[in-house]
């Protein structure tokens, strides 16, 4: 019986989701602004949650800066970049790999509604992004990224790729770690169908750029991922 009813809400939030992407299309094609469209992106994101059911913890929005900054998240699940979509202030522009790009509709979406792409396999193109968004972080652009550019079935934390830290120190800003928890359960790789469990965002005090991780991007890096995994109940990859 549990199963059958863990499949009924699985199709249940597919139908929710897949009818606020609907919506955040539309948004995108006949809304002008990008403030606007963020903030209605934003709202469709937090909808898909909570139209399912699923209300997130959302703990630590006082450590968020009053201007811009760069938000890092562990990576675990499908519905990650969702989540913080949903449950951050609409003015962060997400940092999303660059494969993304093959999907029009999904492309056409996230471009419309502030978000930067990295192409990760390709250096010429990798190149090019990665100063487009030095360029934004100097231009005050507050950016989230998840760090670790993928996920696994594996629990835990992986290496934190050195972008959004060389975005920082290039822009000056503080860096926020983000712990995400829940979501490799509801969504994780090689499952089809999210199950109803708590999810929980938890937003730490944020690493200032007089901070002397700041002198080094790989330092600051792992700064960040220890503060993450200091908090999460999720192994350190790197550990082994």
């Amino acid at each position: 019986m549990r199963r059958l009813l863990h499949s009924l809400f699985g199709l249940y939030a597919i139908v929710v989701f897949l009818l606020c992407v609907l919506f955040s299309l539309i948004v995108a094609i006949i809304v002008p602004g990008l403030e606007r469209r963020r903030l209605l992106a934003s709202g469709a994101a937090r909808a898909s949650f909570l139209l399912s059911g699923i209300r997130p913890q959302l703990n630590g929005l006082e450590n968020l800066p009053d201007g811009s900054c760069v938000v890092v998240a562990n990576h675990a699940s499908y519905v990650d970049g969702v989540l913080l979509k949903g449950f951050l202030p609409a003015q962060f522009s997400f940092v999303i790999k660059g494969e993304m790009r093959n999907i029009p509709v999904a492309h056409f979406v996230m471009r419309r509604s502030g978000a930067r792409f990295v192409e990760r396999f390709k250096s010429s193109e990798s190149s090019r992004d990665a100063r487009q968004i030095v360029k934004a972080a100097r231009d005050g652009e507050s950016l989230a990224f998840f760090p670790e550019g993928t996920f696994l079935e594996e629990p835990g934390v992986g290496r934190f790729r050195a972008g959004a830290f060389m975005a920082a120190i290039k822009g000056g800003m503080p860096v926020v770690p983000v712990a995400i928890f829940g979501t490799r359960s509801m969504l994780g790789a090689g499952q089809v169908l999210p199950r109803p469990v708590p999810v929980r965002v938890d937003i730490l005090p944020p690493i200032l750029p007089d901070d002397p991780a700041f002198g080094n991007h790989h330092t600051l890096a792992e700064t960040a991922r220890q503060r993450i995994l200091a908090v999460h109940d999720e192994p350190d990859l790197l550990a082994a």
